[in-house]
């Protein structure tokens, strides 16, 4: 079932890159007394993922922050080294933390899964975004196939 507007967001962990290696990041610490606008795309390096989802939130994140977004995180079903250098090489340091959803729990557990099969991508998290105030999801925007408009940077500041 789809996590729905309301609710506390599932226990889970994500895995992200620092500067000494892979760290576990456990969901109810990450979430826990802040606002986290976070966004999940199908796969880094993707066409669109890397051409306007990403780059979107890179280039907003000084005005989320002005508007109360504690943090913004991306996340996808992918380890923690790629999508670590998919933050470097789209310059998301300092703006955009790098969430890797390994095993798609966190996908999973809110019910965003979603079948890239056809495309060799296996089960991966759908394209979603969410603006999470400690720990509970205060708006949550999912795409319909193929498309990117409602999980965007921009729809999230219209929305704060």
């Amino acid at each position: 079932m789809t996590i729905a507007t309301g609710e506390r967001l599932p226990s889970t962990t994500f895995t992200k890159m620092t500067q000494n290696g892979p760290e576990t990041v456990a969901s109810d610490e990450y979430f826990a007394g802040r606002t986290v606008a976070i966004f999940s795309v199908p796969g880094a390096f993707t066409p669109t993922c890397s051409a306007k989802h990403l780059p979107g939130f890179v280039e907003k994140a000084d005005a989320l922050k002005t508007k109360g977004v504690d943090e913004i995180a991306c996340t996808a079903v992918n380890d923690v080294f790629v999508m670590g250098a998919w933050g470097k090489s789209a310059g998301a340091d300092d703006k955009v933390t790098m969430l890797a959803d390994g095993n798609g729990d966190f996908a999973k557990a809110v019910g965003l899964t979603m079948d890239g099969s056809k495309f060799g991508l296996g089960t991966r998290g759908q394209r979603f975004s969410m603006i999470v105030k400690d720990g509970v999801v205060a708006e949550l925007n999912v795409e319909e196939p193929g498309d990117y408009k409602v999980s965007s940077a921009d729809h999230m500041l219209g929305q704060l």
